[in-house]
C-alpha cells in the first residue's frame, strides 16, 4: 500500500520476526497497476548484484552518522518528519515540527492503530534495509556521507508498531517477513528500491526469497524517490 501525505509517497510496510522456519513469502499484488506489464520490482530484484553477506566487522551505529540529523535542512530532525508523514491527527508542540501526539492508523507491520504520545511511545521509525544488513552489504566501502543519507532517506524509513518491529533485528527478506501477507510485496519492493538506489548487494537466499514474494504480485511497481544518495558535507559520522 502506498499512501501520499504531505506529496511524499509513503510505502506501508509490514514485518514478522524469524522463528527459525521456513517463512510463508505468500503476497497480494492489490490493485496496483503497471500498463507495460514488465513487473518492475521483481526485474530490479533480478538485476541485484549477488554477493556472500560480509562480516559485521567494526559495525557501529554511529558509522551512519547521529540518529535522525536534519539532512533535507528543514529544521526538523528526520525521526519527526516521518512521524509527520506517517502518523495521523497529528498534534505537535511549538510550531510544525516536534510531534507529541497522533496515531498510526493502521500501523503497517501489524494492521492495527496504534496511538503515539510523545515520551510513551509506542512506535519506532524503522530502517527498512536496516543499518547492520546494510554495512555488511556494502555500506562499510561507503564515505560518511553516503552512509549518513541512507540511514535519513525518507524511501528506507517507516514509522510503525515498535514491538513488533524489534522483532526484526537485521533480517533482510530471507529471513524476515511480514505477518500480514497483504503488505510482504510492498514490504519487498521497498527493500529492492533502497538496495538499487544505493547499490547495495544481497545474498543469493535473499534475491530467492525476494523473487519469490514478487511473483505473487507480477505487477508490483518499484517505489522512488526520497532523499539524494549523498547528505551535506556539515554532517559527519563518528
Amino acid at each position: 500500500m502506498v499512501r501520499l501525505r504531505g506529496g511524499v509517497a509513503v510505502v506501508a510496510l509490514v514485518m514478522v520476526a524469524a522463528t527459525g522456519c521456513e517463512l510463508d513469502t505468500q503476497g497480494s499484488a492489490g490493485p496496483q497497476e503497471n500498463p507495460g506489464g514488465g513487473g518492475a520490482a521483481f526485474a530490479a530484484a533480478e538485476a541485484l548484484t549477488v554477493k556472500g553477506r560480509a562480516p559485521k566487522t567494526d559495525y557501529d551505529r554511529g558509522e551512519f552518522g547521529s540518529p535522525w540529523a536534519d539532512t533535507d535542512s528543514n529544521s526538523c530532525g528526520t525521526r519527526d518528519d516521518i512521524l509527520k508523514r506517517d502518523l495521523d491527527d497529528v498534534k505537535f508542540r511549538d510550531g510544525d515540527c516536534t510531534v507529541v501526539s497522533g496515531v498510526l492508523d493502521p500501523d503497517p507491520y501489524t494492521g492495527e492503530d496504534v496511538p503515539y504520545v510523545r515520551g510513551r511511545s509506542k512506535i519506532d521509525v524503522d530502517h527498512i534495509v536496516a543499518l547492520s544488513d546494510a554495512w555488511q552489504k556494502g555500506a562499510q566501502q561507503w564515505d560518511d556521507s553516503k552512509r549518513i543519507a541512507l540511514a535519513n532517506d525518507p524511501l528506507n524509513l517507516l514509522a510503525v508498531d515498535s514491538s513488533t518491529n524489534r522483532g526484526k533485528g537485521d533480517g533482510d527478506t530471507a529471513t524476515w517477513l511480514p505477518p500480514n501477507k497483504a503488505y510482504r510485496c510492498t514490504y519487498v519492493a521497498a527493500q529492492v528500491a533502497v538496495k538499487t538506489k544505493y547499490g547495495l548487494w544481497v545474498t543469493s537466499a535473499e534475491q530467492s526469497a525476494m523473487k519469490r514474494v514478487l511473483t505473487t504480485c507480477p505487477d508490483q511497481k518499484l517505489p522512488t524517490g526520497g532523499n539524494p544518495t549523498k547528505a551535506p558535507a556539515r554532517f559527519h559520522a563518528d
